[in-house]
Formats: C-alpha cells, structure tokens, sequence
C-alpha cells in the first residue's frame, strides 16, 4: 500500500490549481528539455496534488509545440503516482453537449510532428496500450465529476488531431463513421509517455463545441470555445475538491506501476549508458536494479 499523489496535467483554462492547501510553486528540470513551465503542489482533501500547465502560462504552447515527454519526466520526478489529464475537447456526437464531461476510454492517434516515445536507439520498450487509460482513476474521476454537478459521460473515444487548425468538415465526418465522440489535440502522444512512465493515465475531456460536422452550426470558433471554457474550468476546479475527498486513504498497486517489466526488450548489457542516465525518472526502478559493473 501507498499514499496517493495526484499529477494534474491541465488544459485550456485550468492554469489555476484551485484550493490547494500549502501551496508551493517549484521549478523541476527534465533531462528530455524544458517541460511547460513549473509545477504547483499542495494538498486537496489531505491528498498530494501537483499541477501543470500543459499549455504554459499564457497557453505559449500551441499542441504541437508542448514539450510532452519534459511533462511527463517531471511529473515522475515530482513522485506522482496517477496522472489526470484535463483537456478541452470538440464533440462528434450530438448526446455529448457543450458544458458537458467525457471521461475518455480509447483513444485514436492522428498525430504526426510529436516525440512519440523516451526510449529509442539505445534501448528498446514497446508497452501495451490496447486499454490507454486507467480504469480505477477514470471511474474515481467520473464520481468526482457527477460528484461536482456535471453532467458526465463515461466512456467516449478521443481523436488526437496534431493542429493547430481545427478540423475540415470531412475530416469531422470521417472520425464520426470510425465511431471517435470526441476530439482533440493533447491526448497523444501524452498517453503513450504515461503509460512508458509506468503512470496511470485518466483523461477528463470538459467538452467546448460540436465540431464542425453539425450543420447548420457551421465553423468552430474560439470566441464560442473561450465562453463555455470558464464554466467548464469551475466544475474541473470542483471535481479536484471531490475527487481529493473520495479517493481512498491508501493507494493498491496497479499492473501500470511495473509495466516496463515486459516492455524492455533490449538486454541490461546492451542498454546505452546516455539514454540510461536520461531514463533515470521515467525507469529509475529499473535503473535500481542494475548491477553495478567493475572498474
């Protein structure tokens, strides 16, 4: 058993952690670049929760531009054990309205500019991602949420589009007959590093906007997007609060907390000591086990 630490990966309009309780802003380097800003971390409920601006102070960041894997290492460094990611999402389907929750349970990578992975040349993981998000932290996410007065669907897919422009209204029509419900630009390859990272990943789309599918509603407009946006942000802001006082006094393990022990295929006496030493967050665990070699 463990103590739970929550890592908030906020998106448009969720920059403010919220009543977090002995508040400290820290500054936290990756040896994968310069993540988006600092973290924040306090207490909600008697539970650790770190915070970080996906998008930095400002949203600086376009999607494409946001550093994920510096995102993901700091987290890890910070010791998070569970990541929530909060995003605003476009629907592509009418039961799923603007002001509303999706708690996301697949997820389609349209994605094409982005670092994909840590591990490369050097040493090799491939991890199982078949079901990308964590079923324990979604369904303790989706009670926070009703807990809070959203109206929250459990369960949704979500198309990851690289952006930055929006959808064409064929392309809307496309993800629609592959049978996506929601869409979006930061799930991946954000997923993906968490899962390499040995995080259970939850994704809580606060939906904005009918993409442009939906006629006679015509364009996406941000204008639209920035107004549902604050409303949105509020209720995330109490989900945290609920979900800090539900969430259990200790954490179990779960099968994402030791996933690289199959995904590593290179051999320890193969690994390249750089891509090691980079690799000392994210795999540190495994790093631990490594026998010393002589001199």
């Amino acid at each position: 058993m463990a103590q739970w630490h929550i890592g908030v990966i906020g998106g448009s309009g969720l920059y403010d952690p919220g009543a977090l309780t002995d508040a400290q802003e820290i500054e936290v380097g990756s040896a994968f670049g310069a993540p988006s800003g600092p973290v924040t971390t306090g207490f909600i409920g008697g539970v650790r929760f770190t915070f970080l601006a996906r998008h930095g102070k400002g949203h600086r960041f376009s999607p494409s531009h946001v550093n994920y894997r510096a995102n993901i290492d700091v987290l890890k460094r910070c010791g998070v054990t569970d990541v929530l990611a909060i995003s605003a999402i476009g629907s592509l389907q009418e039961r799923y309205a603007p002001g509303q929750f999706v708690v996301v349970d697949q997820l389609i990578d349209r994605t094409t500019g982005r670092e994909r992975s840590f591990f490369g040349q050097g040493i090799t993981a491939h991890v199982p991602l078949a079901d990308p998000v964590c079923p324990r932290l979604s369904r303790l996410a989706a009670k926070a949420a009703e807990n809070a007065g959203a109206t929250t669907h459990h369960g949704g897919t979500y198309v990851a589009i690289e952006g930055p422009q929006f959808s064409t209204r064929a392309e809307s029509t496309l993800y629609r007959a592959w049978g996506a419900d929601v869409i979006g630009m930061t799930a991946m390859p954000e997923a993906r590093l968490a899962r390499e990272a040995e995080l259970p990943y939850a994704l809580v789309g606060m939906v904005t906007d009918y993409d442009c599918w939906r006629e006679p509603d015509g364009d996406v407009d941000v204008a639209d997007i920035l107004r549902v946006m604050a409303g949105n942000a509020e209720n995330a802001r109490a989900m945290l609060a609920e979900l800090g006082a539900a969430l259990p006094k200790t954490r179990s393990a779960s099968p994402i907390d030791t996933v690289l022990d199959t995904a590593i295929i290179t051999p320890q006496e193969a690994w390249d000591p750089a891509l090691a030493a980079r690799l000392d967050a994210v795999a540190g665990r495994l790093l631990a086990q490594v026998p010393e070699q002589d001199d």
